[in-house]
């Protein structure tokens, strides 16, 4: 791309369009990355967990986590890398004893429970998290060469309310029941946790920044389980404080914050009007209809329902062209970055990842 002075300053890279879609900018065709994309679903990423020994050994080993990072890139041609790494990494910095349970996902050893409990919560030393940022700058390394970089790489956390979820329920929760009891009987009780998680959360993004990510990602996976109302105080106003604290530069180069809400339909406008510069949108939101609701203040990414790609090739082909239409022909202003509506499915078949990426940049390219 020929660069314009009056557009963002980018990293040099060789490939921009996600940074490019992310700020609204023209690219030549649409940009695809996948939410866990490096992952189980890849006999590669299989076998170097098995030589970690476990799910936490991979992702507290820096090494580790640069090589499963890049297994993805190697085998298909994504417009970005994401970080190798947990969104349950904080609240473990923060002494709730993070482990993972073969079958059963991941547990914490001292949930919040009670009023004293959230008493001691407080903003981890970042050090305890050297690993992540450690991480973060081996695969920068990784990517580089020649002094340019293959394609950007995202950082990433849970959003304050997710975290919350897992910190209060101890885990993954079918109802949420203890974490909406806390919120309903004691919102004071929650406000807190929430506003250390986001502090805490901001810090651990500023340090991801800082380290080499050229974006970063909020993930609210579970901030669609809440009411209405409820979502605007206890999720959004707890992105927005994230936000809020996030570099928007970091050496003289733009770094566009995404933001992602599984069940968030309802309030894509208060999420496109939160500070970020991209809405994630589950596989539920029509995205032509959400490109009008939002007009141009923020690029959109999606949304490619997961279990479509686990139909015929042509039929997954069919699948992406239906994506792009819905989202409508390229202009000025908007930004588009394929994507699922979802983290892929470990059972996913690596050939039909292939047909996927490829379909988006033939079919967005010849409309381009």
């Amino acid at each position: 791309m020929i660069e314009n002075p009056s557009e963002p300053r980018l990293p040099p890279l060789a490939n921009d369009r996600f940074l490019r879609a992310c700020l609204r900018l023209p690219t030549d065709c649409t940009p695809v990355w996948l939410m866990r994309q490096a992952g189980r679903y890849l006999p590669e990423y299989r076998a170097t967990r098995e030589r970690a020994g476990s799910f936490m050994g991979l992702a507290t080993n820096p090494a580790f986590a640069t090589e499963v990072t890049l297994q993805p890139l190697d085998r298909y041609a994504l417009d970005a890398a994401i970080l190798f790494s947990d969104i349950l990494t904080v609240p473990d910095a923060m002494g709730l004893g993070l482990s993972f349970t073969p079958g059963e996902g991941p547990r914490f050893a001292r949930p919040l429970k009670d009023e004293a409990d959230v008493a001691r919560l407080a903003v981890p030393d970042m050090n305890k998290l050297r690993y992540v940022f450690d991480a973060v700058s081996s695969i920068r390394r990784a990517l580089t060469q020649d002094g340019r970089g293959r394609v950007p790489l995202i950082g990433f956390s849970g959003s304050p309310w997710t975290l919350a979820c897992y910190m209060v329920e101890g885990g993954g929760s079918d109802d949420y029941r203890l974490v909406k009891t806390m919120l309903y009987r004691r919102p004071e009780l929650m406000h807190r946790i929430l506003a250390v998680n986001a502090d805490a959360v901001a810090a651990y993004l500023n340090a991801q920044i800082e380290a080499g990510a050229q974006a970063v990602m909020i993930f609210d996976s579970w901030g669609g389980v809440l009411a209405d109302g409820a979502f605007q105080r206890f999720s959004l106003a707890y992105t927005e404080r994230v936000l809020r604290q996030l570099k928007r530069e970091h050496e003289g180069l733009c770094i566009p914050r995404l933001v992602f809400t599984k069940g968030g339909g309802p309030w894509l406008e208060l999420v496109a009007a939160s500070g970020c510069d991209v809405v994630g949108l589950d596989w539920t939101v029509d995205l032509g209809a959400a490109r009008r609701r939002i007009g141009e203040r923020v690029a959109l990414q999606g949304n490619l329902d997961p279990m479509a790609l686990f139909a015929e090739p042509e039929q997954v082909h069919a699948e992406v062209a239906r994506v792009l239409q819905a989202f409508g022909a390229p202009s000025a202003g908007a930004g588009h970055v394929f994507n699922l509506g979802h983290g892929i499915n470990q059972h996913t078949p690596p050939d039909n990842v292939a047909v996927l990426v490829d379909a988006v940049h033939e079919l967005s390219r010849r409309s381009a």
